[in-house]
């Protein structure tokens, strides 16, 4: 699938092709997380319950263990 970057008033944004729409199951109003991939590129994720639940509880362990992740990551 394929898009453009595209001027939205003030902003840059893609539309999602019918088939990215489908594929989702999403549908106006529907919320998407943006989550940094490999190789300089993104995943879009559309929510659901699991997926936040997920999110928050990796989100807390990473701001709890901020020190040692740093250290590790050397």
């Amino acid at each position: 699938m394929k898009t453009k970057v595209r001027k939205i008033g003030n902003s840059l944004g893609i539309v999602l092709p019918k088939e990215a729409i489908q594929a989702m199951k999403v549908r106006e109003g529907s919320e998407l997380y943006i989550t940094e991939a490999p190789e300089d590129s993104i995943r879009i994720t559309p929510s659901n319950e699991n997926f936040k639940r997920t999110l928050d509880v990796a989100r807390r362990g990473m701001d709890r263990y901020r020190n040692a992740l740093r250290e590790l990551a050397k």
